[in-house]
C-alpha cells in the first residue's frame, strides 16, 4: 500500500516538512497540490499540509500576496506553482470521499498561541473528515517569520512525526496502534 504527502507551499518551508515527514514514512510520495490527482489511488495513509494564512487554509489571493511580499533581494524562494489557482482549500472542496483511509493534517505557521497565529491543519483535517477519512492527528511546525526558515528542530520534529504516524497504521495481519 501506497502512503502519500500532500503539500502546498509558498516559500518552501511546507515542502521541506512534508519531505521529512516522508522520510519518517520510510519513503512516502511526497507531491505538490497541483500533481495530487490520481496519487490517492491505492493509498493506505494520506498526509496533508500546507502554510498557515490569515489564522487557516491558504487562498488564492493570500499566496499571491505572499509570493509579491517576498524578499527576493534577501534570496527568499518563491514555489513554482505557489500563485496558481489551486490550493488545498480548493483541491480538499473537490477530494472525492475515501472513506476509511488513513490520514493525517499538518502546517507551518508562526509560533505561539494558535489562538493567535491560526492552525491550517485544523481546517484540512475538519475537510478531510468530511471526506470520509479517519484521521490520526494534525501537528504544527513552527517558522521563525512569514517566510522562514524553519525553526531549529523542525525537520527532526516532522521526520519523529512521521515515523509515529507509521507505527499507528495496521501490519499485514495485524491491527493498527492507536495512541
Amino acid at each position: 500500500m501506497t502512503r502519500v504527502v500532500v503539500y502546498e507551499s509558498v516559500y518552501g518551508n511546507t515542502r521541506a516538512v512534508a519531505e521529512a515527514i516522508a522520510a519518517g514514512l520510510g519513503g512516502a510520495l511526497v507531491v505538490a497540490v497541483g500533481d495530487a490527482d490520481t496519487a490517492l489511488e491505492g493509498a493506505e495513509l494520506v498526509v496533508v499540509g500546507g502554510p498557515t494564512h490569515v489564522h487557516g487554509l491558504t487562498t488564492a489571493r493570500s499566496r499571491r500576496m505572499g509570493a509579491a511580499a517576498a524578499h527576493t533581494d534577501h534570496g527568499t524562494h518563491v514555489e513554482s506553482g505557489a500563485t496558481g489557482d489551486l490550493g488545498l482549500r480548493r483541491w480538499l472542496h473537490e477530494l472525492s470521499g475515501a472513506e476509511g483511509v488513513r490520514a493525517a493534517a499538518f502546517d507551518t505557521r508562526l509560533p505561539g498561541s494558535m489562538l493567535m497565529t491560526g492552525s491550517a491543519a485544523r481546517g484540512i483535517a475538519r475537510r478531510m473528515r468530511r471526506r470520509g477519512f479517519d484521521v490520526l492527528g494534525t501537528r504544527s511546525f513552527l517558522v521563525t517569520d512569514g517566510e522562514g526558515p524553519l525553526d531549529k528542530g523542525e525537520l527532526e520534529r516532522a521526520r519523529v512525526w512521521g515515523i509515529s504516524l507509521a507505527a499507528a497504521l495496521p501490519v499485514r495481519g495485524r491491527p493498527a496502534v492507536t495512541t
